[in-house]
């Protein structure tokens, strides 16, 4: 029904906004790799709501805790379960809701196909339903980091609305991205970055951007032909990410203002190994890697819970308004930039994984 994703490397969520926890259940993680709760838990704290003055101030420590799979600190090979307790819900702010269809959002939706619909924050819709990816994903970095001594991913934030930093890729570190509090490696932009937030947010009203990730170290051969290629298995996987509206790899929709002999990559050799002398296939050619930076583009829209007053419609088919209620990030991307990696990593640690499985070379 939607809630599992990865062949090799598979990650099942469950929970909802304001239920009584979220978590997921990891099946094919590989024996004796080394992992904590404290492991996990660094990764969730980047993600975790009231982090800023530019976050939902709901208050929620997100502590995890592992049910299974691992002992003694290594992975037994199987079933990982992983929950984290809700502890800071307000279902009374979502009591309007329970009639209306906010606009953009999933209520109606969800209706439509069900038939009934958790309306306390938004239910399964709701982005609280990333924990279980982002704990997945320090787990999938581990792995990868474990087949791969060089790897490391990083995203980061490139534009918001309609201020847009020029960063250097090649160049960015994690450090670097977490030096501010909306995640973009570049200072001046970051400052007038957050200055919109918090104009947009005390008008009500939210705002979108573009977010960046960058994968390196992966060697080549990794990805599969024709419907499971890298590239198409990373697309569902940011598109699968809450507010997400577009995706593009390497020089993506540039590539149609460019002929052949400007996009085309030109191979060389360097160091003994074969490499590529530019890189607007963004590492990924045939649905296989190239052993170049893989790095992809994620848009998000504004969300759509704001408190100015919309129109909209009741369940009973009358037109009405709506002011939302309740606590609600103005730009989801300083939080989304874990969830990116995160969704990144559970692509590229399962298409290793299958890379191993059919004996597949080391380049």
């Amino acid at each position: 029904m939607g809630n599992t994703f990865g062949q090799l490397f598979r990650v099942t969520t469950f929970g909802e906004s304001h239920g009584g926890g979220i978590g997921v259940v990891i099946d094919g993680c590989p024996p004796l790799i080394d992992i904590s709760e404290a492991d996990i838990q660094r990764e969730l704290d980047r993600r975790r709501p009231g982090q800023s003055k530019l976050t939902t101030q709901r208050k929620e420590e997100d502590r995890c805790e592992i049910l299974s799979g691992v002992f003694e600190g290594k992975t037994l090979g199987t079933p990982i379960a992983i929950a984290v307790w809700n502890q800071d819900a307000r279902p009374e702010d979502y009591s309007e809701i329970a009639g209306k269809f906010r606009p953009s959002h999933a209520d109606y939706t969800y209706e439509a196909k069900y038939g009934i619909r958790n309306w306390q924050g938004g239910g399964r819709a709701s982005a609280r339903e990333t924990i279980g990816r982002v704990a997945a994903g320090a787990i999938a970095k581990k792995i990868l980091s474990t087949l791969y001594a060089d790897f490391e991913i990083c995203a980061y934030v490139t534009q918001i609305h309609d201020i847009i930093a020029t960063i250097n890729r090649s160049a960015v570190t994690m450090k670097g991205v977490e030096e501010n509090i909306v995640r973009c490696p570049h200072a001046a932009a970051a400052k007038r970055m957050i200055s919109l937030i918090e104009q947009v947010r005390s008008e009500g009203d939210s705002v979108g951007g573009v977010i960046e990730c960058v994968a390196r170290g992966v060697t080549a051969g990794v990805g599969e032909p024709v419907f499971d290629k890298l590239e198409a298995d990373l697309a569902k996987a940011m598109l699968s990410i809450p507010a997400t509206k577009g995706f593009e790899i390497g020089s993506g929709f540039a590539a149609t203002r460019m002929r052949g002999s400007q996009h085309n990559d030109p191979f060389e050799m360097r160091e003994g190994k074969i490499r590529t002398k530019t890189n607007n296939s963004g590492g990924v050619q045939g649905g296989i890697s190239n052993g170049e930076d893989i790095y992809f583009r994620v848009a998000f829209k504004p969300p759509a819970t704001i408190t100015l007053r919309q129109k909209t419609v009741t369940k009973s088919r009358r037109q009405s308004e709506l002011a939302a209620r309740g606590r609600h990030d103005p730009c989801v991307l300083p939080r989304a930039v874990p969830i990116v990696e995160a969704m990144g990593a559970l692509v590229l640690c399962d298409h290793a994984l299958r890379h191993q499985a059919i004996g597949g070379r080391s380049q």
